[in-house]
């Protein structure tokens, strides 16, 4: 019998330049940036928090021994779905209120729980960002 996974706690993602993806988060989607102590006598690392989750948010020439993670740390190749309670036209309007061009939408996606309307833009690396909200 299979491990039943509860729930997502974090991911990490691969950036060209910790700050100015950090700050993209916060000022775009509202994360909060925090600074942690990895142990071991490793370099501080630096996370997004939202919810109940987070995001590691590691420099693509991180050493894979100080940093221990994926075989492909590339920039730029992430496909992340954010949720929100804002409506589309409010994602929309605050998108272009930051200069943040948008990919496509408001349009209608199958998410984990049904359908759901999605805004996409682009993070400073060019991974792809999906907004969304269920409901109307």
């Amino acid at each position: 019998m299979p491990v039943k996974v509860e729930a997502l706690d974090h991911l990490v993602i691969n950036v060209a330049d910790v700050a100015a993806t950090t700050e993209w988060y916060r000022r775009i989607l509202g994360m909060e940036v925090k600074v942690f102590d990895p142990g071991g006598g490793k370099a501080p690392r630096t996370s997004l928090h939202f919810g109940n989750q987070k995001i590691n948010v590691r420099p693509r020439d991180a050493d894979k021994v100080e940093w221990f993670t994926a075989d492909h740390q590339t920039a730029g190749s992430e496909d992340l779905c954010f949720l929100t309670s804002a409506v589309p036209d409010e994602v929309v309007a605050h998108l272009q209120a930051h200069g943040v061009a948008i990919e496509e939408g408001p349009v209608p996606k199958q998410g984990a729980r049904g359908t759901l309307r999605s805004v996409y833009c682009r993070d400073p690396d060019g991974s792809l960002i999906e907004i969304s909200s269920y409901g109307d």
